[in-house]
């Protein structure tokens, strides 16, 4: 893939994943509000913690793609993007299109995502 059209990609997917930390930011306030007006009404008091826990589980995995990104423009500088972090061998621009970020190719995200459960 040719570095500009990466590079293009990585900002556009770092906009995208802003825009969503701050939408998801809007909805945990969002989300404290309403839980207040509510008070002592018929709510389940778990509530609040399971709304919370997922919108930690959000953030903590929007941040962690843009560490990804953030590894991907070190790959550029380096002279190493496009290539597996695990076997050296190519990633398909056609992969690069979908996920600028891709540290493996196909078979190796499958494999190890397959040893995760």
């Amino acid at each position: 893939m040719e570095l500009d059209r990466a590079k293009q990609l990585l900002e556009s997917e770092r906009q995208r994943i802003h825009r969503l930390l701050a939408t998801a930011a809007e909805d945990t306030l969002g989300d404290s509000a309403a839980e207040r007006e509510v008070g002592d009404g018929d709510i389940d008091a778990a509530q609040p913690l399971e709304h919370e826990a997922v919108d930690l589980a959000i953030e903590r995995s929007l941040r962690e793609r843009l560490d990804a990104i953030a590894r991907a423009e070190q790959r550029i500088a380096d002279g190493t993007y496009g290539k597996s972090l695990e076997s050296g061998r190519v990633i398909p621009d056609d992969r690069l299109e979908i996920d600028p970020a891709a540290e493996l190719t196909v078979a190796e995200a499958a494999k190890r995502q397959h040893h995760d459960y």
